[in-house]
């Protein structure tokens, strides 16, 4: 489902479920890639912007909750919770330059990415575990590349690459609002 199918085929609820996934993925990707630069940056604001990029899965939840109540709401909450928190633990020990972390949390990064998609696999069955773990192991390689490309002070490549981030998190919003429409016939 594209953005180019808003139209007539398209109800208002369907489209609103769609808007919403692509906000907070993009959102998901904006407060990652504000996070990322606060970090690398040393900047003040790095407390603020890790608060509102946490803020993200209790969103997310927020809009899962109505329709898979509140045990599967939280789990997704958790989950998301943690890829950001391994996230910031693996730029940490990038910039620290400490390899053998930066691998332990990058391993933990990749085995939290296969949890989510195997709970968003069970929990809809027009989502696929392994298209989820495709999309979410590739948004892990482009993120990682973005933090790699600022550490290294290559911020044109750096905002190349979050475009780049921006178009895969619509690919994952969109294959959510889909999978929500055809799993609750909206």
């Amino acid at each position: 489902m594209a953005m180019s199918m808003l139209n007539n085929s398209m109800s208002q609820k369907q489209i609103q479920i769609l808007t919403t996934m692509q906000r907070l993925w993009i959102e998901h990707s904006l407060w990652t890639r504000a996070f990322i630069i606060s970090n690398t940056n040393n900047l003040n604001n790095l407390d603020a912007t890790t608060s509102r990029l946490l803020r993200n899965p209790v969103d997310f939840a927020n809009q899962l909750r109505p329709l898979y109540g509140e045990e599967k709401a939280m789990r997704f909450q958790e989950l998301l919770t943690d890829h950001l928190k391994i996230a910031a633990n693996l730029v940490d020990a990038a910039k620290a330059g400490d390899e053998a972390e930066a691998t332990q949390q990058r391993n933990l990064w990749y085995a939290n990415a296969d949890d989510i998609a195997k709970f968003l696999g069970e929990i809809n069955p027009y989502w696929s575990a392994k298209k989820w773990q495709a999309l979410l192991y590739d948004h892990l390689k482009m993120v990682e590349n973005e933090a790699v490309l600022e550490l290294s002070g290559k911020y044109e490549e750096s905002v190349n690459q979050y475009d780049a981030i921006q178009d895969q998190s619509l690919k994952m919003a969109n294959y959510m609002a889909n999978g929500i429409i055809r799993q609750f016939k909206i």
